[in-house]
């Protein structure tokens, strides 16, 4: 039941949020008391979680019994910390809209409600249409947020966004079906594997446009950038994921031959996106342009973890999805914030920072220090991994991943230099404050999730899949 309550208790708290005739200030109350009672149930799952089993607060009801088709939801480790990335940083998104006040509250925190429980039923799904849906549903709140709370080009943004998410969720619903009615079954516990090319293709490909991948990453720059920061906080950190859940749990265990024929392309690709993302994050003229490409690059170096189909890899890539998924939610915020005192994000006009706000310095070197995955970190705890795994699959794939860490250092510094250090940007305001304490209370929860995990990484890596391997949870791995 838990699971189903993780779902229905955002679904619940949108419905009375859009319904409900509150002002602004109590809408905005209870989205938020709503998002923190999530916060709360998840938490008392992970204590109760027995990470060495199978699915658990798993609830099943027939749907559609002629198809076969049911709601069937539950966690494996894995699942568990992407849901909970998920329920973090949406709390943290709808706190950061109560900051800055949003216009049309109602609309806006509903659908930032929704998003989260669409989000969490994709990572609980246990049953493939069911995972469409959830997959699908997530989308429809993401347009609107882009389309009416974005920038000055928000409307190209949200265009690009659809035409690419909807001709990857067409490829995705074909696939779904086919593979569906080949099996016999929905169930993603039950089905079996395939070794059509093509149903593995649909599937890869859908995942590859919400990574993104190459060379299906042409809506990724305006998306991030023209969303509200909270909005690009969440499509980055946390949605992204959605395609690492589903080539862990659809794609890997069903496909296993159709993966062994095409692992050296996927891994190329995964290589490809991971250094060109993080050159154009190092080119890029603003901050949102930088942590928009070097999230690119993240998920490049996150799918080579996967498509390197090894213990350590998938471990790895785990971990670093949360890691990543807090480091870009703080980043956008922080972005955020920082375009609040400017009027703008762009490098041109920042610089001289640090001087007279010790407090955002602090906050933007700490993070960016994990950006950096300097040794000891969390990050450098998941790129170790991911390295590690790959480096079965061939050396060259490794050395790439290495080459690429230094092309995260670079753009990392710069970013800290632009905000903090640079004097090519006019004399500051001097009325121009520090952090505030409203601020604070929505960024240190995440660079506190951080340092617990540079400090303990073991508690994500080691609490992913059973003691035993990967193949108690996903089944054999292709050699």
């Amino acid at each position: 039941m838990l699971t189903t309550l993780l779902i229905a208790v955002p679904l619940v708290a949108a419905l009375v949020v859009w319904l409900a005739p509150l002002s602004s200030e109590s809408t905005a109350g209870l989205a938020l008391l709503a998002a923190l009672a999530e916060v709360g149930l998840w938490a008392g799952g992970v204590i109760n979680f027995d990470f060495d089993g199978g699915v658990q607060y798993g609830w099943t009801r027939p749907w559609f019994d002629d198809l076969g088709i049911a709601y069937d939801v539950g966690f494996y480790g894995f699942s568990l910390w992407l849901a909970g990335l998920a329920i973090v940083v949406g709390a943290i998104a709808i706190g950061y809209g109560m900051w800055v006040e949003r216009e049309r509250p109602r609309a806006y925190y509903g659908l930032m409600l929704f998003l989260t429980g669409a989000v969490v039923g994709v990572f609980a799904s246990q049953d493939l249409l069911l995972f469409y849906v959830f997959f699908e549903a997530m989308l429809i709140p993401l347009y609107i947020l882009v389309g009416v709370w974005g920038g000055p080009r928000r409307a190209r943004a949200t265009m690009t966004f659809v035409l690419y998410t909807m001709a990857g969720s067409l490829l995705m619903l074909a696939s779904v079906v086919a593979f569906g009615i080949g099996q016999d079954t929905f169930s993603l516990i039950d089905a079996g594997e395939s070794t059509n090319d093509w149903i593995f293709l649909g599937f890869v490909v859908a995942f590859a446009v919400k990574s993104p991948l190459l060379p299906f990453h042409g809506w990724l720059r305006e998306a991030y950038t023209q969303a509200p920061p909270e909005v690009a906080a969440v499509l980055s950190g946390v949605v992204s994921k959605t395609a690492v859940f589903g080539l862990i749990w659809v794609v890997l265990p069903h496909f296993p031959e159709p993966v062994d024929d095409l692992r050296t392309v996927l891994l190329v690709l995964a290589a490809a996106t991971l250094v060109y993302g993080s050159l154009l994050a190092f080119r890029q003229p603003d901050i949102r342009g930088v942590v928009a490409y070097s999230s690119m690059g993240q998920m490049g170096l996150i799918m080579l973890g996967v498509f390197a189909v090894t213990d350590v890899g998938l471990d790895g890539a785990v971990l670093q999805s949360v890691n990543h998924g807090l480091v870009s939610a703080a980043m956008f915020l922080l972005a955020g914030m920082i375009e609040q005192r400017r009027g703008t994000g762009s490098f041109s006009a920042l610089g001289g920072m640090a001087k007279g706000r010790p407090i955002l310095a602090t906050v933007i070197m700490a993070t960016g220090m994990i950006v950096l995955a300097v040794p000891g970190s969390a990050t450098f705890a998941g790129e170790f991994a991911i390295l590690t795994g790959v480096f079965g699959r061939g050396w060259g794939y490794a050395a790439v991943g290495a080459a690429a860490i230094v092309l995260a250092a670079m753009y990392g510094l710069r970013l800290i230099s632009a905000i903090l250090h640079d004097v090519r940007g006019p004399k500051e305001p001097a009325d121009e404050p520090d952090l505030r304490s409203g601020e604070l209370a929505l960024v240190l929860p995440l660079l506190a999730c951080l340092l617990v995990l540079s400090a303990w990484p073991a508690a994500v890596s080691d609490r992913t899949f059973p003691s035993d391997g990967v193949q108690q949870t996903i089944g054999e791995l292709p050699e």
